[in-house]
């Protein structure tokens, strides 16, 4: 469900039912000549929504801090907010969503991704930004100290069965870590991606356009390659967000 054409019923329902409230993060980001600025964004949402009624989309966000360690701005489409900017903003959007009643958001993201456990300015600005909205919310609900009172003693038990209020909101990678699929830069792996599921946005005779070593495998990127990697990014969302996998394959063949 797209949360903009959601009615208040709607939404009551999907607090209700804690449905996983999902915020697309992407970037605008130079990816040759061959693939759109947006690939890491539409690798993200057109995943996502494959998940149908299971899940709420929020509107997407694409203006992450691509940086100019790729290429510099002029007529690229590298468009980079500063990780401060991010912050500011997804602080407010989090703070949002919680007053709304929600306790299930999960940012999903792809760009920077290879080491994510470490790190990159724009997921750690969104992951740093869910942190500060979910003790600010809990301070002015519970006032100070609410982490100290006698209420919170089973604390770490409820942490490992995943029930804490620090997994209210979590970002996390498209891919799961060591998911055997090419992890690239408008390579092999995302220009097979963007085969599969923009195909419109491809165009596969540019690809040797620039002569930029990160595209040199780009030539041998499939569409079938590509829904074997949206399958895999499927299953690892399903299993963070806990939801049953489907008995059949629901991407296009």
């Amino acid at each position: 469900m797209q949360f903009e054409r959601m009615r208040p019923d709607q939404i009551a329902d999907a607090i209700a039912r804690n449905l996983p409230v999902l915020l697309p993060i992407g970037v605008m980001e130079y990816h040759g000549a061959h693939l759109p600025a947006g690939v890491d964004l539409l690798a993200v949402t057109e995943i996502l929504a494959q998940l149908g009624d299971a899940v709420v989309v929020l509107p997407a966000f694409a203006y992450g801090a691509a940086s100019h360690a790729v290429a510099g701005p002029v007529g690229t489409g590298t468009l980079h907010i500063e990780p401060g900017v991010l912050l500011s903003f997804a602080e407010g959007l989090f703070a949002a969503l919680l007053k709304t009643g929600f306790r299930n958001v999960v940012g999903v993201i792809h760009h920077q991704t290879e080491n994510f456990a470490q790190g990159m300015p724009t997921d750690l600005a969104f992951r740093l930004a869910a942190r500060n909205a979910i003790f600010r919310h809990l301070e002015a609900e519970r006032g100070p100290g609410w982490w100290g009172d006698g209420a919170m003693k089973d604390y770490y038990a409820q942490q490992a069965a995943a029930a804490d209020p620090f997994n209210w909101i979590r970002v996390v990678p498209l891919f799961p870590p060591d998911s055997g699929f090419p992890f690239d830069h408008a390579g092999l792996g995302e220009t097979a991606l963007m085969l599969a599921l923009a195909p419109e946005t491809v165009a596969m005779g540019r690809a040797s356009e620039g002569g930029h070593w990160y595209t040199e495998t780009a030539s041998q990127a499939t569409a079938d390659l590509g829904v074997q990697g949206a399958e895999i990014a499927l299953k690892h969302l399903r299993g963070q967000l806990g939801l049953a996998h489907p008995a059949v394959n629901i991407l296009p063949e």
